[in-house]
């Protein structure tokens, strides 16, 4: 349970304040994260990590010389947006491009992938290598679809390791692919963990039981059993991780291996000493030499009780990179010289959005914008509890609080644009920009390419109508599907969709926009209850889809509520039309 917190909504900026503040010996503060406080020779390739706050010393812990130049840091269990990702990659950037590097996972796939198009466009080369270590997510023939747990250290390690020798862009890939190629894990946890306000645990074991193959965040495993004896877990971890040998491995008997026996949050160091007691025995019956074990917390999920085992099959290069010094303030190796610190002042400069001029009509078309925004957030409020139960049946159970961080910061975005005399385009892209942003996640990429695209078609001049509410809703479909789901994945597609093509008729029939998107809002929610029959063939769910099935998709069923707010807000009276 999570006792020491202010407002949970501050809770992951006030815990990267407070990490900054005590290692600035190491690290600097950056919108959306942290980069590296010692000076990095001109000509460096700079590594990018990042994902969700709340798996602490991953990921701002693991910045600094021999490891990562910069730490993308999101909301808790919640990726960074893209515009986070982008501010950290641009000001840890030192003239050879880019690598990122996270856990696959759908919502930092999405915001990582738009920030390295950003840089791309911008003259930055990026590559991204993504850490899919996880054996239980996914068998081996689609490994790519695999998420990324502890094994996320072995990949970062040798990149970074690299880096700093001086690889070019190419040879940091090649060493990043490799380690994670070479790199498996496996996990257990015997209990759920508590976010900052959060009156319940994002899921819960029963008392004896473990979760077999469970995630970071809470992702249901592959089975429940009886919690053995520490030799016992030492045993199942070992057997699983040696009946999947790279095949990149010549011969397993004499072969040199790292690894990483990790505490996911609750689980004492001592447990896990007694734990890789009977681990260190069986890779010495199993002819493995082991090299630079490490025993603690390196990828945590907050207070969740569990542990996992990564082994990091080595070669003579990928020896020598995992053994190479580095100086972070979670995890160190071996001896540096001191280097120089940087000042602050050659940090980039942030900039306030500008507010374009606006018409007086499209002003008043912001307060109807606003007063949309306002509604969908207490609606969020009313069911943020549901949405969360929906996305623990088959996921990790953050999406009420992800729409609900995301929503808040769009209705302040939005008010703040209003009252700057913003237009109604504005009004909306900025707040679309701000859901995205703190929501962070898929959904918060979702929600923020849905209004920056609406605000494309409505503008700063004229007042919409319904046709031109109707091309903005296909645009804002067109976007989403770019992010490569369709209907019948069991995502929120399945509402939006029908949502745009109901939409779309209901304008070609002579509907006006109540009456229209009253009919959309019908096709909507209709789509997302029928969204229970299906299993899901993308996101957190995907691997455990049947759990899934007489449940609908938390995504399509949110979009429906939120669509059904819309529809209130017109029909109150402030109808744009």
């Amino acid at each position: 349970m999570t006792r020491l917190y202010n407002d949970p909504q501050a809770f992951a900026d006030e815990m990267i304040d407070g990490f900054v503040a005590a290692n600035s010996r190491w690290v600097r503060r950056v919108s959306g994260g942290v980069v590296r406080a010692t000076r990095t020779e001109p000509g460096t390739v700079a590594v990018v990590v990042g994902g969700g706050s709340g798996h602490y010393p991953a990921f701002g812990g693991l910045v600094g010389r021999g490891l990562a130049h910069g730490a993308a840091m999101g909301n808790l269990f919640a990726s960074p947006s893209a515009q986070q990702v982008h501010t950290v990659a641009a000001t840890a950037h030192r003239g050879a491009g880019v690598l990122f590097s996270y856990g696959n996972y759908a919502g930092d796939v999405l915001h990582f992938d738009q920030a390295q198009e950003r840089l791309r466009a911008e003259g930055i080369e990026c590559r991204t290598v993504r850490v899919t270590d996880d054996i239980s997510s996914a068998p081996a023939d689609r490994a790519d679809q695999r998420r990324g747990i502890a094994g996320d250290l072995t990949v970062f390690k040798v990149a970074g390791a690299a880096a700093d020798a001086g690889y070019d862009l190419d040879g940091v890939v090649r060493v990043a692919e490799r380690a994670n190629e070479r790199t498996r894990s496996f996990g257990v946890a015997f209990s759920g963990c508590t976010l900052p306000g959060a009156d319940a645990p994002l899921f819960t074991v029963p008392e004896g039981r473990m979760g077999v193959g469970m995630g970071i965040h809470g992702e249901p495993g592959i089975h429940e059993a009886d919690v053995p004896s520490a030799d016992g877990l030492a045993e199942l971890l070992v057997s699983s991780l040696l009946g999947e040998v790279p095949q990149s491995v010549d011969t397993v008997r004499g072969a040199r291996v790292g690894v990483i026996l990790n505490g996911l949050g609750s689980v004492k160091y001592e447990e896990l000493f007694v734990v890789y007691r009977r681990v260190a025995q069986l890779l010495a019956e199993a002819e493995l030499e082991v090299v630079d074990p490490e025993v603690g917390e390196l990828v945590t999920s907050f207070d969740m009780a569990g542990v996992s085992l990564t082994l990091f099959w080595l070669d003579d290069e990928l020896e020598r990179l995992w053994g190479a010094p580095c100086d972070t303030p979670a995890y160190r190796k071996g001896a540096l010289e001191p280097a120089e610190l940087i000042d602050d002042t050659e940090l980039a400069a942030e900039t306030a959005a500008e507010i374009p001029p606006a018409t007086a009509a499209s002003r008043q078309v912001a307060d109807v914008a606003v007063a949309a925004l306002a509604t969908m957030s207490r609606t969020i409020d009313e069911h943020v509890d549901e949405l969360g139960r929906m996305d623990a049946i088959a996921g990790d159970g953050d999406h009420g609080i992800g729409m609900q961080r995301g929503v808040h910061a769009a209705v302040d975005a939005a008010r703040a644009a209003h009252a700057a005399q913003a237009g109604a385009g504005t009004v909306l892209a900025l707040a679309g920009d701000a859901w995205a942003d703190r929501a962070g996640g898929t959904s918060g990429a979702l929600w923020g390419a849905i209004l920056r695209a609406v605000a494309t078609e409505v503008g700063d001049e004229r007042v919409p109508d319904a046709a031109a509410l109707a091309r903005g809703m296909r645009a804002a479909t067109d976007a989403v599907l770019r992010f490569g789901a369709v209907v019948g994945d069991k995502t929120m597609v399945d509402a939006l969709v029908p949502f745009a093509d109901e939409l779309e008729t209901a304008v070609g029939d002579g509907a006006g926009i109540t009456a229209a998107w009253a009919r959309a809002a019908d096709a909507a929610a209709a789509a997302a209850a029928a969204s229970a029959d299906l299993m899901p063939r993308m996101g957190r769910a995907r691997p455990h889809a049947e759990k899934s099935l007489g449940t609908p998709d938390p995504g399509a069923h949110s979009f429906a509520l939120l669509m059904r707010a819309v529809l209130t807000t017109t029909t109150n009276g402030r109808n744009a039309s």
